[in-house]
C-alpha cells in the first residue's frame, strides 16, 4: 500500500524554525519508485526556497533507495516495499531507507572510471556528515545525515 505511514499534511517547515519533524512513506520496491520518492522528498524539504543541502539530500536518497530496491529482498516479492523516513532536526536532515533485508552488508567501494555503477555508497560516504546501516534479523536500514553549514 502506497502512502504515508504517518501523514504529513504539509511540507516540513523551514530549517531554521523546526526543532524536529518526521515524515515517513512506503514505496513499491520497483525502479519507478526512485523518482517518486525523490519528488516526495523535494516537496517536503523545499518549502521556503531551496536549501544548500537539498540537492545533496535528493541525490543521496536516490542512491540509497536504488540500492534498497536492487540489493534487498524487498524486490523479490510483488508486494515488496521500501520505506523512506525523513527527519528534520533544526538545520540537519536525516534520511532512512528501510527494506526487507539482504544477505550482503552495505559496503563502500571506490569505483573506477570504467565502472557502470557502484557509486551509491561512495557518494553517501563522501557527501554525508554521517551515515550507517542496521540489520535487525530480517530487515535492513541505511541512513544518512546532512547538515546545512555556513
Amino acid at each position: 500500500m502506497k502512502g504515508p505511514l504517518h501523514p504529513c499534511d504539509s511540507p516540513l517547515p523551514t530549517f531554521t524554525t523546526t526543532p524536529h519533524v518526521t515524515c515517513r512513506r512506503s514505496f513499491p520496491a520497483t525502479p519507478m519508485s526512485v523518482p517518486e520518492a525523490r519528488d516526495w522528498a523535494r516537496s517536503l524539504l523545499s518549502l521556503g526556497g531551496p536549501s544548500p543541502i537539498l540537492d545533496d539530500t535528493l541525490l543521496l536518497l536516490s542512491e540509497v533507495i536504488t540500492n534498497a530496491i536492487t540489493h534487498s529482498d524487498s524486490s523479490h516479492s510483488p508486494s515488496g516495499q521500501v520505506t523512506v523516513q525523513i527527519t528534520r532536526l533544526g538545520t540537519a536532515i536525516r534520511v532512512e531507507v528501510a527494506d526487507a533485508g539482504s544477505s550482503t552488508t552495505p559496503t563502500v567501494r571506490t569505483p573506477t572510471l570504467a565502472d557502470d555503477g557502484g557509486r551509491g555508497l561512495w557518494l553517501v560516504d563522501t557527501l554525508a556528515d554521517e551515515w550507517g546501516f542496521q540489520h535487525n534479523g530480517t530487515d535492513g536500514l541505511v541512513w544518512f545525515r546532512l547538515t546545512e553549514h555556513d
